[in-house]
Order: structure tokens, then sequence, then C-alpha cells
């Protein structure tokens, strides 16, 4: 009896060691899943975090390049249209430009835009508001904001200038984009240095544009200026040819006239009540533009100043409305 009980209990015995065995690792798989769970959930946090870097980083990179080009005001967007706006110093003595560009040529703060056409023509500069030079900026001792101006292709003829289209007596810079060759009589004291003169003197001009105009694509050299400005409410237009107007008063017989007979002409000092219908304006307005201007009258044997009785008087600018041209 006793050896069928110690039989009994031994296998017993083993049965429940086993069954004891192979609950205890069921029992602490959760744990393990749990604890690989929380190791894996920070591993992946990593890699989204360093894909959002470089897209942090890209709209700086946009940024700091838009703020490198040139700032187009919000007002010139339509101007500019077509253009692209560079920067050139005012004193830049090459006399080469770029097409299709746009360029600030005002000395210090002033805003004169000028414009190259696709052949790096200069065809049209523009000014909402001309500011005259004044004594405060830095200049040479001949009134100059720089020694010399920009040798355009054609300067270097004997009979043609490095002509300013916008002055530097009226804030205007010396580089090419400011620059064409032009006839030295006409710079100087034709049509062109004529109406410098009437802009300064009024010191009130505004909306001033200029269209240039060339023979053809491949010179530097304009054939015809065309000025608007408004001076002092009044809207001017200036059109002229470059050439030398002594050549087209030479042709119209006008400089014979004048040397052979100079005592037919009117002199407001001695013919002070001269009918306004007297004289044929056409043989003193050599371009045709319906305007007379002084240099016109004078190269017609004409004597300054002319009095508002004048017949000429209607046909000529009185800037300061004195009654008086050419005083």
């Amino acid at each position: 009896m006793k050896h069928t009980l110690t039989y009994f209990t031994l296998p017993l015995a083993a049965l429940l060691l086993t069954g004891c065995a192979t609950e205890e690792p069921a029992s602490q798989e959760p744990k393990v899943e749990q604890q690989t769970v929380q190791k894996e959930a920070p591993e992946k946090a990593e890699p989204v975090q360093k894909e959002t870097e470089p897209e942090d980083s890209t709209p700086s990179k946009k940024a700091d390049t838009k703020s490198a080009q040139p700032t187009v005001p919000a007002s010139n967007k339509a101007l500019f249209s077509g253009y692209k706006q560079i920067n050139v110093d005012g004193g830049d003595l090459s006399g080469n430009r770029e097409p299709n560009v746009v360029v600030d040529i005002g000395f210090g703060d002033r805003k004169y835009w000028a414009f190259t056409n696709e052949h790096a023509q200069l065809v049209k500069v523009v000014a909402k508001e001309i500011t005259l030079q004044h004594d405060s900026e830095e200049m040479t001792s001949s009134g100059r904001y720089y020694s010399d101006e920009a040798k355009v292709p054609g300067v270097e003829d004997a009979q043609l200038d490095e002509g300013h289209i916008i002055a530097d007596s009226l804030g205007g810079v010396s580089n090419a984009y400011n620059i064409t060759p032009q006839d030295s009589t006409l710079n100087r004291h034709g049509d062109q240095a004529y109406m410098e003169n009437s802009i300064r003197q009024a010191g009130d001009v505004t909306d001033f544009e200029a269209v240039i105009t060339y023979p053809d694509t491949t010179t530097q050299i304009p054939s015809h200026y065309h000025y608007t400005y408004t001076l002092k409410g009044n809207v001017i237009v200036d059109d002229f040819d470059n050439v030398n107007p002594d050549d087209v008063n030479a042709a119209l017989g006008l400089t014979e006239e004048k040397d052979s007979t100079p005592k037919q002409t009117a002199d407001p000092k001695t013919e002070p009540n001269v009918d306004s219908n007297e004289g044929d304006v056409s043989t003193v307005d050599t371009n045709g533009n319906g305007q007379v201007t002084i240099q016109e009258a004078k190269d017609a044997g004409f004597a300054m100043p002319i009095t508002d009785d004048h017949w000429l008087y209607p046909h000529m600018r009185d800037n300061d409305h004195d009654g008086m041209v050419g005083e």
C-alpha cells in the first residue's frame, strides 16, 4: 500500500511542476511586448523631425535671394514691365549698355528712369519731377557731378558731343544710360541747350519724357529727339533732329539773308509796334514745330529781347511771363 501511494504521488508532482514552468514564461510575454513598443516609438519620431528641417530652411533662402534684387516701386511696375532693372554707377565711363533694361540716372535721391531696347539703344527717359542741381551737392569746379561722360560709340566724332538727355544742371548723371552722341552745336547752342535753359529758369517741371529714335538698329547715334514735359502747368513739346542747326539755317537761306539784309529784319528796340501778322514765321521756325526758339530768332537776324508787341512774340516762349523773351 505504501508503494502504491509513492508512485502515484511522484507523477502528480511532476505534472504540477511542468504546468508552473509552462505558465511562467507566458505571463512575462506581454511585458516584453510593452517594453518593445515604448522603445520603438521615439525611434520613429526622429526621422519625422529630420524631414521637416529642409522645408523650414527653404523659405529663408528664397527670401535672401529676393532681397538682393533691386526693389521695384509698386507705382512703376507697369512702367517697368518687359524691362530688367539694373544698377549702374552714375560716373561709369564705359559706353556699353545692356538691352531691355531700366536704370536710374538721377543723381542722389532723384528718380529719373532710362530704358533701352533690344539693340541696347537708349530709347526713352522719364522723370515724374525734375529736381535742379543745388549747391549742397558735391560737384567739380565746372558745375558737373563727374569730370567726364560715358564714351558711347560715336562720341569720338569731332562734330559730336557726349550729350546728356537730362543735364547735370537738372540732376542727371553721366553714365551711358543718360548720354547720346549729339551734334555739338545742337547741344551747346541749339534746341537742346534752349530746352535745358528753359527748365532751369522755370525750376518747376513735371512729367518729363524723352523719346530717342535712330536711323537703324546698329548705331548709337540718334537721328531725332522728342521731348514732352509740363512747365508751370503748360505741356511743352520739343522735336528736333540730331543735326547742326546752323547747317539747316544755311540750307534754308536764312544765314545768307542775315548777312545780306540785316537791316530788313525787325528789331524790337527800334520797331516796338510791329504788327503781329507782319512776318512769315516759317522763315524763322527752321524745324517747323510752330514754335520759335531764341537761337532760331537770332539766326534769322533778330536782336534780343523780343517783346510782347513784336510779331514773333506769340510764337515764342516767355517762361517768366514778363513780356520779354531772350532778355
